[in-house]
């Protein structure tokens, strides 16, 4: 069991606020400007999640960025994808990740602050999604760095807005704006971004007058399906990307 207190500062990458009706706010930062997502905040993220999900205190969450993107930007410091056991610490933080979200027993809003082009399937895992108008989705890093994506956005988009658009989504790194994700069923919501905190707010708060036990057993009604989804996919995924990581990394050793 987490207490507020022992976590609240515990966390470099994320500033944390609750109110006296028990409504989480994170807000996802490096050094207080836009998230630079790195090998330590995949790891850190990890325990972020789950002291929030143990938290019983803790009503409603709301996810958030800070800056002009929730998450666009990724930085190859603190990651080994090349070595086994490089690649081992990757592979257990990217399983837990996702099932430390849906252990957040508890409705989750997440209020997309900009662009997502990375890491959407924390996204995808909340009960509310709200987006302001220049949000773009896609899944850059991984073709980028020549490997399988395998973390997560394999089995939630094509779950979320239909296989044929969600393997499309995943093969073309397709630009998915705000508005034809809201039509697809990933956002619920575009609000102008003045708006978007007081928006994801007032949602939560409507939440948080629930009774406990209501909303916290109706977050685990709603996400049974993710949850058995997540368990069976994600080590396999996680697994075929790392063993496409090994191959970029014999032919960048056969190139030297």
């Amino acid at each position: 069991m987490s207490r507020f207190d022992d976590y609240r500062n515990a966390y470099p990458n994320a500033r944390l606020s609750r109110s006296p009706d028990g409504v989480l706010e994170i807000a996802l930062h490096t050094a207080g400007g836009k998230l630079v997502f790195n090998g330590h905040t995949h790891a850190q993220f990890v325990d972020l999640f789950h002291d929030v999900g143990s938290d019983p205190d803790n009503r409603v969450v709301i996810l958030t960025g800070t800056g002009d993107a929730f998450m666009d930007e990724i930085s190859p410091e603190g990651f080994d994808f090349f070595t086994p056991r490089g690649y081992d610490k990757i592979y257990r933080e990217g399983k837990k990740v996702l099932m430390n979200l849906l252990d957040i027993e508890v409705p989750l809003i997440v209020a997309l602050n900009g662009p997502v082009l990375l890491h959407s399937e924390y996204a995808l895992l909340a009960d509310i999604v709200l987006a302001t108008p220049d949000t773009v989705f896609q899944d850059k890093p991984h073709f980028d760095f020549g490997i399988v994506p395998g973390d997560g956005v394999n089995l939630l988009w094509p779950e979320v807005i239909g296989s044929i658009r969600g393997r499309y989504f995943i093969l073309t790194r397709q630009q998915l704006d705000a508005d034809t994700a809201r039509e697809w069923g990933a956002v619920n919501e575009v609000v102008p971004r003045d708006r978007l905190l007081s928006r994801a707010r007032e949602l939560a708060n409507q939440l948080a007058q629930l009774p406990p036990l209501t909303g916290r057993y109706t977050r685990i009604a709603l996400t049974q399906k993710l949850r058995r989804i997540v368990d069976e996919g994600a080590g396999y995924g996680l697994a075929l990307e790392g063993i496409s990581a090994a191959d970029v990394a014999r032919s960048m050793a056969a190139q030297t």
